[in-house]
Order: structure tokens, then sequence, then C-alpha cells
């Protein structure tokens, strides 16, 4: 990468020190960040029956552990091009970073339930930033040719997070206090933060332009389209995450927070598209190269979610796993990811983007279809078959969809992009995880009732199996009415089980349908025309 230094006395001597560039070094040090952000959205749902005992609440408060962080993060992502031209890029990533660590010490100093959700929500206010930033950096660091390489290594960071987290989380809650989920940010922040301030240099040229959109945003400064943006996310993001506990539109709440929330981002999509200086450039929609990328990342996040969500639920809920077990039996996922993503990274600059996004449908169609097939009597190598079928799918996907979304954005725009585009793939994963948990208990219910209704004790087959399971118990010391009461449990709990199997079943077999719907929008994802605003040398400088 060429240094980008014009400074008059670059005319006259050669830069010492800026002359030597290192990609590799601004890419870890930018990751570190994204790479917490993360692992964090995940490591604490382990945690949460030891974090509820510890602060003294409900299982339905503890929640907001969660909610509070996802709000906060997706509040902040939009207007991360916005903060960006107020106070320089690389002052905003390292200024949330100094959030995040802050808030993830005090999250793990927490003594009770209040003080735990405002320090997550300050947690999730410094994490919110750090993916599209890291995104618009990593743009700007390599070159066209390069992309592919260069969303392969934030995806790496964007999915990896999620997926490990879990297994993360349960091995230090297994090994340690709690606190450490949070404690073990601090050391990683803190290197990543030097390394940043070390190594990222933004380019004179970028933050000369930043600086004259600054004065006019600050002439202009869009406060109601902020508020209403802000207000809209949060109340759209707590809908999501709440709904189902809630029962959805049961809840007089759920219903005024779903129309509040409509009629705030109905009222900042108008003010966005009025205001003589916007916060959020949602023009860039107008690029079919952006929008199509980005819509069709959103959709492939959701299934790619909800995926993630069910399996360890089935194997803890009924295989008997432990968080730590079911994390170790999800890792093959993870490493194929690992294995695949530069790979594909480096396929993309050679097969068109269509081509590698139909292929990593196909495969995580097909994983989402083994699973299927699950029973009770389901054993780890059935589980680790299916989930590499969908790390190489989602590593086809992921890649050349990130690439492709942003290949057409001018530099100057890039912050903006990347933040609109981290923001729907987050709604995008949240609307994906409401529907499958709603559904699932639907489902569930709905299997269970069709399994009971067959359960008549004058069945040949039922009275079989009540009498052999009720002759055992008394072999067992129990006398016989105690034991006929004892295998109507056992009966009423092998219809439950059965029924969360075929739900699960049926859950698996929608995913892998939803994949196939997916395949032909394909033909909307938009080639980048030459000539667009990747091509441009890198801006980011990064010195060794």
């Amino acid at each position: 990468m060429e240094s980008t230094d014009a400074s008059p006395g670059a005319l006259v001597a050669p830069a010492p020190t800026r002359a030597v560039n290192n990609k590799w070094l601004v890419t870890l040090s930018v990751t570190f960040g994204t790479l917490m952000g993360a692992i964090d959205s995940s490591i604490v749902n382990v945690a949460l029956p030891q974090i509820r005992g510890a602060v003294g609440a409900t299982v339905q408060e503890i929640t907001w552990a969660t909610t509070g962080f996802v709000i906060a993060t997706v509040m902040v992502m939009p207007l991360t091009g916005f903060l960006g031209r107020l106070f320089g890029q690389k002052r905003v990533y390292l200024a949330c970073l100094v959030l995040f660590v802050v808030g993830s010490f005090l999250c793990g100093l927490a003594w009770n339930l209040p003080t735990l959700i405002l320090f997550r929500f300050l947690q999730g206010l410094g994490a919110g930033a750090l993916q599209p930033t890291e995104q618009a950096i990593l743009r700007q660091t390599f070159t066209r040719e390069e992309q592919g390489t260069a969303m392969a290594i934030f995806a790496m960071a964007v999915m990896v997070g999620p997926a490990i987290g879990p297994t993360l989380g349960g091995y230090i809650v297994d090994n340690w206090h709690w606190s450490w989920i949070f404690f073990i940010n601090v050391p990683v922040g803190i290197l990543g933060f030097f390394m940043v301030a070390r190594f990222v240099h933004e380019d004179e040229q970028l933050r000369a332009s930043a600086r004259k959109e600054a004065e006019l945003q600050r002439r202009h400064m869009d406060w109601s389209g902020i508020v209403l943006l802000c207000m809209g996310l949060a109340l759209l993001q707590y809908v999501l995450e709440e709904g189902q506990a809630d029962d959805w539109f049961q809840s007089p709440l759920i219903v005024v927070c779903s129309i509040v929330a409509g009629t705030c981002l109905i009222a900042f999509v108008i003010r966005e598209l009025t205001a003589p200086v916007p916060a959020v450039n949602l023009r860039l929609f107008k690029d079919p190269v952006f929008a199509s990328g980005t819509l069709l990342n959103a959709l492939v996040f959701a299934v790619l979610m909800a995926s993630m969500f069910l399996l360890p639920v089935f194997m803890q809920e009924l295989l008997g796993f432990t968080a730590t077990q079911s994390g170790m039996a999800l890792m093959p996922r993870t490493l194929v990811m690992l294995l695949c993503m530069p790979f594909v990274g480096r396929l993309y600059r050679r097969v068109p983007a269509r081509i590698l996004v139909a292929a990593g449908i196909v495969f995580a169609g097909f994983g989402a279809f083994e699973m299927s097939h699950f029973s009770l009597e389901t054993g780890s190598h059935d589980i680790i078959r299916a989930i590499m079928l969908q790390g190489v799918g989602f590593s086809l996907m992921f890649v050349p969809l990130s690439a492709t979304a942003l290949a057409n954005i001018p530099r100057e725009r890039m912050a903006d992009a990347t933040g609109l585009n981290s923001l729907l793939r987050q709604i995008g994963g949240s609307m994906g995880l409401a529907i499958f948990t709603t559904l699932l208990s639907r489902y569930s219910i709905q299997a269970k009732a069709s399994i009971a209704a067959h359960l008549n004790p004058e069945r040949l087959e039922v009275a079989s199996r009540m009498g052999l399971m009720q002759k055992g118990l008394m072999q067992r010391g129990l006398d016989q009415a105690s034991a006929h009461l004892a295998s109507l449990q056992m009966m009423v709990g092998s219809v439950t089980r059965q029924g969360m199997v075929l739900a699960f079943d049926k859950l698996f077999v929608l995913a892998a349908l939803m994949f196939v719907v997916v395949l032909p929008l394909i033909y909307f994802l938009k080639a980048a025309p030459s000539g667009g605003g990747s091509q441009e040398k890198p801006h980011i400088d990064v010195e060794i």
C-alpha cells in the first residue's frame, strides 16, 4: 500500500516513519474491538443463571442484560459515519473502544440488576461503532483486488465471535467466576487501543473532506433525525427481543411500542430524505449494488442467527449436553469457517459473487435439511456433519455479500455505508431469532397436542407401554399406586420431549426452505461496475 502523505514537506524530503506500511498490522489492530463486541453479543447468555443469582433478578428481568446491550448497539451503528465526520474516524473508534472496555469492567463489578443493565448499555454503546468502523477501515486499507481478503477477515470477526461466545462463556463460568466473562475484555481492549493509536492513521485528504462536511453538520445539526432514529430503533429492538416473552401483540405494551417504533422510523426516513444535512445518508440505497447486497446480507443473516440459536437449545434441552459440551460440539463449524473464509476471499477475485453465494446457499440449506432428521438418538458425529456443511455455506455467502455490497461506495461515504450495512445485518439477525423462537414455542405445543391425542389408554400399544413402565417402577420398590402415577408422569415427559423434537425438525426444514426461497433473490445481486469507489488507492495509512 502506497503512502498518501501529501504534506508540502514531502516534496523536499521523504517521510522517514511513514514510508513503509503494513496493512496486516492495521487489520490486527482494528479486529480486536470487533471480535470482542461480537463475542459479547452471545457470551453472556450461558452465564445468565449465575448472574441472575448474583444480582437477585428473576428469569424475565435478567434478559434485560442482553436486551440493553443489543438496543444500545443498534442505536449507534447507523450514526458511525456522522460521528466520524464530526470527530474523526480513528478518534471515534478509540473512544468507543474505551467505552466498551470501561463498560465491560463495570459489568464485572455490577452489584444489582439496575447497575448491570446500565453498564451493559454503556458496553453496547461502545460496541456499536466498532464493527462498522473496522469494516470501513479495511475497505480503505486494502486495494480493490484485495477486497475479498479484507471482507474475509471482517467476516471471521463478525461470524466467528457469536459462534465461540457460548463455548468461551461456558468454560469461564464452569472454571471461574461469571464476572470474568467481562473482565477478560479489559487486557485485550487495552492492547487493541494502543495498537490502533500506534498503527492506524487517517488520510489527510479524507480528513480534510470530512472537516468540510462536519462544518455543514454543525450548522445544520439533524437533532430531530437522531432522536427519531434512536427512539425507533430502540423500541423496534425491544419488540424483537421481548415480544415472545410477552406473547407479542397480546401485550398492550408490545402493541404500543410497535406503533411508536413504526411511526418514528417512518418519520425518520422522511426527515433524512428532506434534511439539508442528514445524520444518516439513506440515499446510499439508490445504488443498486449497495441496496441488493445489503438486503440479501440481512436475509441470510436472519437465517444464520436462527440456525445458530436452534442447535444449542436442541442439544442442551433434549440431548442433555452442558453449555460447554454443546459449545465444543459446535466448534467444528467455527473451525470450518476459519479455514474457508480466507480461501473464499481469494476466490472472490476469480469467481462471480452470484456463483459463490448460490453455492453457499446450497451448502447451508443442505446442512439445515440434514438437521431436520435429528432425533433423541442423534450423536455428535451427526451434528458435526451437518454443521460443517453449514460452515462452508456461511463462508461462501458472507464474504462475497459483504464485499459486493460496498464495492461501489466512494471512500468518503464508506463509514455511512458500513453503518447501514451493519445495522440491517443486526436487525435481520434479531428478526430471525424472534420469528424462530416464536415458532418453536407454537410448534412444540401443536406437536405435543397431536401426540397426546393418540395416547388413549384403551389402545393396546399404549396400555402395554404403561404396563411395562409401571412394572419396572414396582420392581424398584414403589407401590402400585405410586408406580401408576409415576408412569403417567413419565409418559407426559416423553410426549413433551417428542413434541419438542418434532418442533425442532419442523423448524430445521423451514430454515432449509428459507435458503431455497433466498436463492432466486441472487438475481438481484447486482455486479459492481468498474470504476467503483473502491478502485481508488487505499486511504488509511499504517506505519511500522
